[in-house]
């Protein structure tokens, strides 16, 4: 299990865990930090809400929620979690970690999708993976993409994009690297899925997707765990949390189903992959 897949639930006093139960508050907190920004989470943060409901917790009534947004800018996130530590949060819901929580699985997928796109559009002997540098499981993601790849005896061609405008160049040189497909991930890209649709579909190029909110924006296909399951399934284990279960003894939860969505109005522009979603 790789950590950093973590929706994760971290007892936000883990070194004086005594001083916390001896100084408890008339309503518990709940210190939400992201490594995106809040407007690419709504979907997500409802569906976290609605497993605190589950478990008995509303926010504003009975339970509060303090948000920390990094904005994409990873080295912000040492500090934003010191920040929540020092206000004595009672948990901590974040991707990555090291406690407990539910897994993306988003690591393991990887060769999956590769699959899929090369049988979605099986002209492709090129294919490229477009990742953000500073995300932590880049390389991960990268060693998973390749070893399918050299499966699939594909060539791969590694783009790298932290920025808008670096985002905007990848997808310019997917024609001089004569790619026929490409493979997007990472949480860079995720804050981003109507610009990075919309490069898709500028340059025409069958690209698969790690969540169904790319699709829905009109990308080609994703393939991975539901994020509102996710979400849903953590606020629930915060709620567990709070009524006074350990988190070293709560197990980390895996998906035990995964979607495939395609857009069939983006497939229609794409000639190559048209042939394989008519079927």
């Amino acid at each position: 299990m790789r950590r950093r897949e973590l929706i994760l639930l971290l007892g936000a006093a883990m070194t004086a865990p005594g001083v916390l139960r001896a100084q408890q508050k008339a309503m518990p907190v709940i210190g939400f930090l992201s490594s995106e920004g809040s407007g690419a989470l709504a979907a997500r943060l409802t569906a976290l809400r609605q497993g605190l409901s589950e478990a008995g917790y509303v926010e504003g009534q009975n339970v509060a929620i303090e948000y920390r947004w990094a904005e994409g800018h990873y080295d912000r996130l040492p500090a934003l979690a010191a920040d929540l530590v020092g206000r004595k949060v009672d948990v901590i819901v974040t991707s990555g970690g090291n406690l407990t929580g539910v897994t993306c699985l988003c690591i393991e997928l990887w060769g999956k999708r590769v699959e899929l796109i090369s049988e979605l559009v099986p002209e492709a002997r090129v294919i490229a993976h477009l990742v953000d540098p500073n995300f932590p499981s880049a390389e991960s993601a990268i060693k998973a993409v390749q070893e399918a790849a050299r499966e699939k005896m594909l060539q791969l061609r590694i783009l790298k994009a932290a920025t808008d405008s670096e985002m905007t160049a990848a997808f310019e040189s997917l024609v001089e690297l004569q790619a026929g497909a490409l493979i997007v991930g990472d949480p860079f890209f995720l804050g981003r899925p109507e610009q990075v649709a919309a490069l898709a579909a500028r340059y025409a190029i069958p690209t698969i997707y790690d969540f169904r909110v790319y699709v829905a924006a009109g990308g080609l296909i994703s393939y991975g765990t539901s994020l509102t399951y996710t979400y849903r399934k953590a606020g629930t284990y915060v709620g567990k949390i709070l009524k006074g279960a350990k988190p070293a003894d709560l197990p980390v939860q895996q998906p035990t189903t995964f979607e495939l969505v395609v857009n069939l109005n983006t497939a229609k522009t794409l000639p190559k992959a048209r042939r394989t979603t008519s079927m």
